[in-house]
């Protein structure tokens, strides 16, 4: 079995950005610090990792995976998202001359401005490529997975509405199925907002011995969907967000554990050991324009959690940033419940089952909370297509089985 080194998989990923990023080379996070140089107080992932697998040998192939998984985070936090809106298609760095100040109200279309500047909808589109090539690319030389599957943004716009799995090459030596949504809240960059990638990883059920690439044929999409599991059968699920700062929180199911990138030294560090979700919570997140889609039950829910009138006794206070990472990050850590229920638009949910909610779901219960379609637990699910779409309630445990009872009425 060839093992890939850190070194190594930073070369072969610089080489495989070189056409998408000119300055993906001059990566500026000191990435060869070693974790033996830090004080013996400092908990970095890498060593969170090592320690794990001492004390559960399974995990082996899981710290070559996650190394792969913080690399990316990094990749994207560092020479992606941190440099949105001043980055072109081709990687050049742009930036606005005095004489187009001001711009035209035709911006607002789907093309490029003639400065080189993209419109809202192509920047996005740009944001999301990136991240995705970065974490494909990534994750295809770690020798440890057989399938690669993520979403697309077309899950979250009308431009495009397919997916594109991955067979690579070392499927006949792997043992694992990466799911994944590069960036998520991409549409929403430009605005400075909260942005995230979600990860979850299955053991191989069935192995997919036919060629590799980036085009699936029909044979091999079948086989990939033989892969398909419901999240029940996750070994390990987190996101990576990037905010104000970079925090990964990761679950391989015992617990839930935060780390936080330290810019100056290049490293994860442990910040949120151990992650509890309060059993009940006084926030809710919820697209409320949405309201009047929804059934009267759920509306009744959500008028009396505002009014005090629910099981709590008190008011809750409406939090939504409509970014999922950034939403599910706050609930997690505050409490409360994260709605995106099933509605007359869309009767079966507009969030992607496989690569978004299943993971979120398992990393939620793994921190004590609850995850539910309001009928039933997500984590049960078997999916049946990769682009499947399922409504949610994510947080608190006693605020999820509460909005359960309202639409059992």
């Amino acid at each position: 079995m060839i093992r890939v080194t850190l070194v190594q998989l930073l070369l072969l990923y610089a080489v495989a950005f070189h056409h998408t990023t000119r300055r993906i080379s001059r990566y500026p996070l000191h990435l060869g610090s070693s974790p033996e140089a830090l004080p013996d107080s400092i908990m970095t992932l890498s060593r969170f990792m090592i320690e794990s697998t001492r004390s559960n040998p399974d995990h082996a192939d899981l710290e070559s995976l996650m190394s792969s998984i913080q690399i990316a985070c990094k990749a994207i936090a560092t020479n992606v998202v941190s440099k949105a809106g001043i980055v072109t298609l081709d990687g050049q760095e742009h930036y606005a001359s005095s004489s187009s100040s001001s711009r035209s109200s035709s911006s607002s279309s789907s093309s490029s401005s003639g400065d080189g500047s993209l419109s809202h909808a192509d920047a996005g589109q740009a944001i999301f490529d990136r991240a995705n090539s970065v974490l494909k690319s990534a994750l295809r030389f770690t020798g440890k997975l057989g399938v690669l599957s993520g979403s697309t943004a077309g899950d979250n716009n009308s431009k495009s509405n397919n997916n594109h799995p991955m067979l690579i090459e070392e499927a006949w030596n792997s043992k694992y199925v990466a799911v994944f949504d590069p960036l998520d809240g991409s549409d929403n960059i430009d605005a400075g907002i909260s942005t995230g990638t979600i990860f979850g990883i299955f053991t191989e059920a069935e192995e997919c011995l036919v060629d590799f690439g980036e085009d699936v044929s029909d044979s091999a999409r079948q086989c990939l969907l033989q892969t398909l599991q419901p999240g029940v059968n996750l070994v390990a699920a987190g996101y990576c967000l990037y905010s104000s700062s970079t925090v990964l929180m990761l679950s391989f199911g015992a617990g839930v554990h935060g780390f936080t990138l330290d810019p100056s030294i290049g490293e994860f560090i442990l910040t949120h050991p151990n992650v509890k979700i309060p059993s009940r919570g006084r926030y809710y997140s919820v697209n409320e324009a949405n309201q009047h889609k929804w059934s009267n039950n759920l509306q009744d829910y959500f008028q009396d959690i505002k009014r005090g009138r629910g099981e709590l006794g008190a008011s809750y206070t409406a939090r939504y940033i409509g970014s999922l990472v950034a939403d599910i990050h706050r609930t997690l850590l505050y409490g409360g419940i994260f709605a995106y229920p099933a509605d007359s638009k869309r009767p079966k949910g507009k969030l992607n089952l496989l690569h978004e909610v299943g993971p979120l779901a398992f990393l939620l219960e793994q921190a004590g909370g609850g995850a539910s379609t309001g009928y039933g637990r997500i984590l049960e699910i078997v999916p049946k297509a990769l682009d499947e779409k399922t409504g949610c309630f994510l947080g608190s445990k006693d605020d999820v089985k509460e909005v359960e009872k309202y639409l059992a009425r």
